[in-house]
């Protein structure tokens, strides 16, 4: 398994003979993060229909909430990582989406 970082931002995973090339790696993340906060939400939900595991459930429901918090954590990443690259031209990378 090899990795390499092209010059637009772009990560390439090479894995044998195929390669993941992962694009705009903060929406990446926040992707990523949005799924994981649906999943704790809706194991914690089910767990919840289980008195045995209502605590378990009360624990996913925490997580999801913190993960929550990290959501503007990787918006706020992202514009400070875009206005460091491009200080000259202000607003650069404001596509208005929420990620």
């Amino acid at each position: 398994m090899e990795m390499e970082h092209e010059p637009d931002n772009t990560t390439v995973l090479h894995i044998g003979r195929e390669e993941l090339v992962v694009r705009q790696r903060y929406e990446v993340v926040s992707i990523v993060n949005d799924l994981l906060i649906g999943t704790w939400f809706v194991i914690g939900s089910v767990f919840f229909f289980f008195a045995s595991l209502s605590t378990a459930g009360t624990w996913l429901f925490l997580v999801g909430s913190v993960q929550m918090l990290v959501r503007p954590a990787i918006r706020f990443r992202r514009r400070v990582h875009l206005k460091r690259f491009h200080p000259e031209r202000p607003g650069s990378g404001d596509g208005g989406n929420d990620f």
